[in-house]
């Protein structure tokens, strides 16, 4: 299998690889949604394991460019994107199907970041309903519910949490 080939193959398999990844974020979001903790860091975990899936991919990803360089007669062992690689294919063909390649990638990594972003404003928003919640509970309040005659200032001093911490 000639380099191009072989980088082709590993860039469709990392475009497929993320699209998995992207309908697991899609379930990561309804599952912040109806707040189920269990469920998500079960999620997590399979991310866990997206990403340890990753790494041989990347190190095929470079061994297969830095194939296709030797195969046109660089030899430094450059790390070039695949715009700068696409400029070193004169077949029009060729060509056409890495940038195809190319782009389906691109807008899937897109979509992930724009769905991962939503996620973490929404976990982002559920800790700041948590710790609001937290301060309402913890919190003393200012005034006693029950009338309490002015001029009593030595009176008591009132609850200092939702608990009472004597009983």
């Amino acid at each position: 299998m000639a380099a191009l080939d072989r980088l082709i193959a590993v860039l469709q398999q990392m475009e497929q690889s993320h699209r998995e990844m992207l309908a697991l974020s899609e379930i990561k979001r309804q599952v912040i949604v109806k707040n189920d903790v269990d469920q998500l860091i079960a999620l997590m975990n399979k991310e866990s394991k997206f990403m340890k899936q990753q790494e041989p991919l990347e190190s095929e990803r470079l061994s297969a460019v830095h194939e296709l360089l030797q195969e046109r007669g660089i030899k430094s062992m450059l790390n070039l994107n695949v715009t700068e690689i696409s400029k070193l294919i004169f077949d029009p063909a060729d060509k056409q199907r890495l940038l195809e390649v190319q782009k389906k990638l691109a807008g899937t990594l897109q979509e992930l970041k724009e769905i991962n972003q939503l996620n973490q404003k929404l976990i982002e928003q559920s800790l700041m309903f948590i710790d609001l919640s937290m301060d309402i509970f913890a919190s003393r309040p200012e005034q006693d519910a029950t009338y309490q005659h002015p001029a009593d200032k030595n009176g008591n001093p009132g609850r200092i949490g939702l608990f009472d911490t004597r009983a």
